[in-house]
Protein backbone atom coordinates (compact mmCIF):
# COMPACT_ATOMS: atom_id res chain seq x y z
CA UNK A 1 0.00 0.00 0.00
CA UNK A 2 1.19 3.52 -1.53
CA UNK A 3 1.58 6.07 1.67
CA UNK A 4 -1.15 8.36 -0.47
CA UNK A 5 -3.25 5.75 -0.19
CA UNK A 6 -2.84 5.28 3.73
CA UNK A 7 -3.20 9.09 3.85
CA UNK A 8 -6.29 8.92 2.08
CA UNK A 9 -7.39 6.12 4.51
CA UNK A 10 -6.58 8.06 7.63
CA UNK A 11 -8.05 11.22 6.01
CA UNK A 12 -11.23 9.25 5.72
CA UNK A 13 -11.33 8.16 9.42
CA UNK A 14 -10.90 11.37 10.89
CA UNK A 15 -11.88 14.77 10.04
CA UNK A 16 -8.76 16.16 8.07
CA UNK A 17 -8.34 20.16 7.69
CA UNK A 18 -6.19 20.71 3.81
CA UNK A 19 -3.48 23.10 4.00
CA UNK A 20 -2.76 24.31 0.66
CA UNK A 21 0.73 25.66 0.41
CA UNK A 22 1.09 29.00 -1.69
CA UNK A 23 5.00 29.20 -1.03
CA UNK A 24 4.25 30.38 2.57
CA UNK A 25 7.78 29.61 4.95
CA UNK A 26 4.96 29.31 7.97
CA UNK A 27 3.33 26.45 6.00
CA UNK A 28 4.70 23.59 8.01
CA UNK A 29 5.20 25.54 11.21
CA UNK A 30 0.94 25.77 11.02
CA UNK A 31 0.59 22.32 9.69
CA UNK A 32 2.48 21.10 12.97
CA UNK A 33 0.15 23.55 15.17
CA UNK A 34 -2.92 22.00 13.74
CA UNK A 35 -1.99 18.74 14.54
CA UNK A 36 -0.78 19.54 18.28
CA UNK A 37 -4.37 20.80 18.69
CA UNK A 38 -5.35 17.30 17.74
CA UNK A 39 -6.75 17.65 14.13
CA UNK A 40 -5.76 15.40 11.31
CA UNK A 41 -4.47 17.62 7.93
CA UNK A 42 -2.59 17.32 4.96
CA UNK A 43 -0.17 19.70 3.56
CA UNK A 44 -0.63 20.05 -0.27
CA UNK A 45 0.89 22.34 -3.05
CA UNK A 46 -1.98 25.35 -3.99
CA UNK A 47 -1.95 23.56 -7.58
CA UNK A 48 -4.10 20.43 -5.58
CA UNK A 49 -6.77 19.90 -7.90
CA UNK A 50 -9.83 19.13 -5.34
CA UNK A 51 -11.17 17.01 -7.78
CA UNK A 52 -8.30 14.51 -7.11
CA UNK A 53 -8.39 14.57 -3.41
CA UNK A 54 -9.30 10.94 -2.16
CA UNK A 55 -10.83 12.23 0.90
CA UNK A 56 -12.89 15.51 1.63
CA UNK A 57 -11.65 17.49 3.89
CA UNK A 58 -13.60 19.75 6.54
CA UNK A 59 -11.76 22.80 6.29
CA UNK A 60 -9.05 24.72 3.97
CA UNK A 61 -6.33 26.70 5.26
CA UNK A 62 -4.75 28.78 2.46
CA UNK A 63 -1.28 29.80 3.86
CA UNK A 64 0.24 32.74 1.93
CA UNK A 65 2.78 33.45 -0.20
CA UNK A 66 5.51 36.42 -0.98
CA UNK A 67 3.50 36.75 -4.28
CA UNK A 68 0.69 39.90 -4.41
CA UNK A 69 -2.58 38.64 -5.46
CA UNK A 70 -2.68 40.98 -8.39
CA UNK A 71 0.58 40.00 -9.78
CA UNK A 72 0.00 38.46 -13.07
CA UNK A 73 2.63 35.14 -12.29
CA UNK A 74 0.98 34.87 -8.70
CA UNK A 75 -0.34 31.25 -7.92
CA UNK A 76 -4.10 30.81 -8.18
CA UNK A 77 -6.60 28.22 -6.35
CA UNK A 78 -8.65 25.38 -7.92
CA UNK A 79 -12.01 27.47 -8.63
CA UNK A 80 -13.92 24.22 -6.77
CA UNK A 81 -12.60 25.40 -3.29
Amino acid sequence: MSSTEVAAQVANMYDTILILDFGSQYSHLITRRIREAGVYCELLPCTQKISELKFKPKGVVLSGSPYSITDKDAPHVDPEV
